[in-house]
């Protein structure tokens, strides 16, 4: 199983190296299968040492360069960061990347040999368009991915559940893990949405799904490690 925390715009440096101490104490108790990464703020970065994965939230498609406000492979390359999340709907959403330039990284870092945690999703009028329509607004995030790429993860997030603190049902999310599994068979498939230790069990038991990526509900060491260790 894998555990993804996704920090968002939370902790600072000071913060996130406590959590991770304190984390990597409570990880000698989890599954030997099981892998956790975390992705803190672009500030926050840095080389850690345990149990754990730490990757960035986001990066530009590019090794340095004049691109104000970003980062590049310079940078990632500094710590040893060799994980990116790409894709996430707020990235999408608020900050309006198109498939296009979503695809550009993808294969900017996948040339770069970076495991990828490939974000997809849909919006609530999507979804009470009904499912064919959510299934091919998803299969559309696929354009210009490669699923066949051997280091890649694809997390299911959708938006609608996405700090709402509604969780999609377990048939919601089981039939679209499903159908996603018909189009990538051997990719690891997470969840992300509203994901808390009062739902991680039932979520991680359905057939389908690989992990979960958290939100909210990972900014606290316990909260986090409780589902790690569920």
């Amino acid at each position: 199983m894998i555990y993804a925390a996704n920090f968002k715009t939370n902790h600072t440096r000071k913060s996130t190296q406590a959590y991770l101490e304190a984390l990597n104490k409570k990880l000698d108790a989890k599954k030997s299968e099981d892998k956790v990464y975390i992705f803190p703020p672009m500030t926050a970065l840095d080389i850690y040492e345990g149990a754990f994965t730490v990757g960035t939230q986001n990066a530009y498609p590019v090794h340095n360069g004049a691109i104000t406000g970003e980062i590049g492979l310079e940078q990632l390359d500094e710590f040893d960061i060799k994980t990116i999340l790409i894709g996430h709907s707020e990235r999408r959403e608020v900050l309006n990347e198109s498939q296009d330039k979503v695809s550009q990284k993808f294969s900017f870092y996948k040339a770069e040999n970076f495991e990828i945690i490939y974000c997809i999703g849909e919006p609530l009028h999507i979804r009470e368009q009904g499912f064919e329509s959510v299934i091919h607004y998803l299969r559309e995030q696929f354009d210009g991915i490669d699923m066949h790429y051997e280091k890649l993860i694809i997390a299911y997030e959708p938006i609608w559940a996405i700090g709402t603190g509604r969780s999609a049902t377990t048939d919601e999310i089981r039939t679209t893990h499903s159908a996603l599994k018909q189009v990538i068979p051997d990719v690891p498939l997470l969840y992300g949405g509203s994901v808390k230790p009062a739902n991680i069990k039932e979520i991680t038991e359905i057939s389908g799904v690989d992990g979960v990526l958290v939100g909210s509900a990972s900014l606290d060491v316990e909260s986090f490690s409780q589902m790690v260790l569920s």
